[in-house]
């Protein structure tokens, strides 16, 4: 976990990478429960006896389940102090070049892209944060989400 007393102190870490998150383990019971959120039960994912004669060689974790976890990971590997609110404002570019099979560790790696001061909201400066993420599985030299998300934080 890296903790920042303030937006003001992301300023001098735009363009280098920020902290590398814990592992979390990717199961098949938070594969089934995506899948039932979403209503994404394509067999690739939640038969895993089917998906073992698939082209994977066993069931694989959706996509955007891996896009979801970036909330929880973010809030797991950085504290910025003094803020009221951060919200999730969307995405720039999203990409899964490998797939995650369940049984799976991940790890998020995140770099501050850019920050951006926003006029005043309800009484409440803010920030707009661009951020290049990257999803490594462990064990493999290919990432399995490479994404640049932005965020807005207010204090």
């Amino acid at each position: 976990m890296r903790t920042f007393e303030s937006v003001g102190d992301l300023e001098a870490i735009v363009g280098k990478e920020v902290i590398v998150g814990d592992w979390i383990t990717i199961d098949q019971d938070r594969v089934n429960q995506f899948a039932e959120a979403t209503d994404d039960r394509q067999w690739i994912h939640v038969d895993p006896a089917r998906a073992s004669q698939g082209p994977f060689g066993g069931p694989i974790a959706h996509g955007f389940l891996t896009l979801s976890l970036f909330p929880y990971l973010m809030a797991e590997a950085i504290t910025i102090n003094n803020t009221v609110m951060g919200v999730n404002y969307g995405l720039n570019k999203v990409r899964f070049p490998s797939p995650v099979p369940v049984g799976s560790r991940l790890r998020p790696h995140f770099k501050l892209k850019s920050i951006e001061h926003l006029p005043p909201q309800l009484g409440h400066a803010g920030v707009q944060l661009v951020w290049d993420v990257t999803i490594e599985r462990e064990g493999s030299d290919k990432p399995v989400c490479v994404a640049e998300t932005v965020s807005r934080r207010y204090g």
